[in-house]
């Protein structure tokens, strides 16, 4: 008889990119006996789900829903809803996220305009202003926490400068969400997705989205139909709102995950998350720094959930992460883009960021180079 593969699964300390440890809670949800998707029920789930997200995102908007897909799935579905053939879109990039948004918008026929910031650096507001002064956007887009490189992107700051505009504002949240501030309706954007595994700790399989009533106002004046049936809106909207009206079959026991993943956050209290975020990234910090190792990010505009360090010079970075993983049973990541083989990625997302998690991985670490 085969093996059953399953069985011999270990138990990983998750402080790579994503996903992050999931709490026993959500993994209790997660087994919850399936309901069908239109059980009356469940229907009460989803509203309080919808609930708990605008909390979370803090917002008031009505299209607040989790998107069946990964954060990628959100992502596209904001440009795929608000994006229509000849649409001038300015996208600020400084890391891999930022160059997907580009992508997304360029396949949907969009003319896209980038500005592009050097990596392990911020977004440059009074660069954009000077950019926005000359063109029309429709849209313009931003990462919020960009998780190529570690940096916090002052996404308040950029929508302040849209003020009395009919530009819409649309923020990659997926890192960011539950690790440090998100203010939706406060910094006035219209557009924002996120996923589910990174500092909400529930596996990934579903994309938190929001949009403003300015975007639902976009949406519903489109000249054409969305161009992808799975990811329209217009259809899920009727699914989630008062009609319940049947679009997919939605992923019911990942839903339960969500609930309680955003329950155990909204019991905790959404400041001392935070907090408790940037305390344990300052206790990495720290080790770290005892060790003789460098940070990427200049300390004002480092993320508290993913670290990104500088391999020194004459380690291999890869054989260091792998010897965490084969001998310490610890996931770290790598660099991408142009940091590949610089640089590690250091998770303290969610139930994650623990100190017994710190002090378990900087002992290892210091073992393994």
């Amino acid at each position: 008889m085969t093996a059953n593969l399953l069985d011999n699964i270990d138990e990983i300390l998750l402080m790579g990119p994503g996903p992050s440890c999931v709490p026993p809670e959500v993994y209790a949800a997660l087994s919850k006996p399936t309901l069908g998707h239109l059980d009356l029920y469940f229907l009460k789930i989803m509203d309080d789900l919808k609930s708990l997200l605008q909390q979370v995102i803090k917002t008031g908007n009505n299209m607040t829903i989790p998107m069946s897909g990964t954060g990628s799935a959100g992502m596209e579905a904001c440009f795929v809803n608000l994006v229509e053939p000849g649409d001038r879109v300015l996208i600020l990039i400084n890391g891999v996220f930022g160059m997907r948004m580009q992508d997304v918008a360029s396949r949907l026929g969009a003319k896209v305009d980038v500005i592009e910031f050097p990596w392990g650096t911020p977004v440059i507001p009074e660069t954009v202003e000077k950019a926005l002064k000359k063109t029309d956007y429709k849209i313009l887009a931003v990462v919020h926490a960009e998780t190529s490189t570690g940096v916090r992107n002052p996404v308040a700051e950029i929508g302040a400068l849209l003020k009395g505009s009919e530009c819409l504002y649309l923020v990659d949240a997926v890192t960011s969400l539950g690790g440090i501030e998100v203010n939706m309706d406060d910094w006035k954007v219209d557009a924002l997705y996120s996923g589910t595994q990174k500092c909400l700790s529930c596996p990934p399989g579903l994309a938190p989205l929001s949009c403003s009533e300015k975007a639902v106002d976009k949406l519903n004046r489109r000249q054409k139909k969305v161009p992808n049936w799975y990811l329209d809106l217009s259809m899920i909207a009727n699914y989630w709102g008062k009609n319940r009206v049947y679009h997919h079959t939605a992923p019911v026991n990942m839903l339960y995950g969500l609930y309680q993943a955003l329950m155990l956050v909204v019991e905790e209290g959404l400041d001392k998350v935070i907090l408790r975020h940037q305390q344990n990234h300052g206790k990495l910090v720290a080790g770290l720094q005892e060790m003789g190792l460098e940070m990427l990010v200049d300390a004002p505009f480092r993320l508290p959930m993913l670290n990104t360090v500088k391999c020194p010079a004459g380690i291999d970075e890869l054989a260091v992460r792998r010897r965490l993983r084969s001998e310490h049973r610890i996931e770290i990541g790598g660099g991408l883009g142009p940091l590949t083989g610089k640089i590690w990625r250091i998770g303290l997302m969610g139930h994650t960021a623990r100190p017994e998690n710190v002090d378990r991985f900087l002992a290892a670490l210091k073992s393994s180079l």
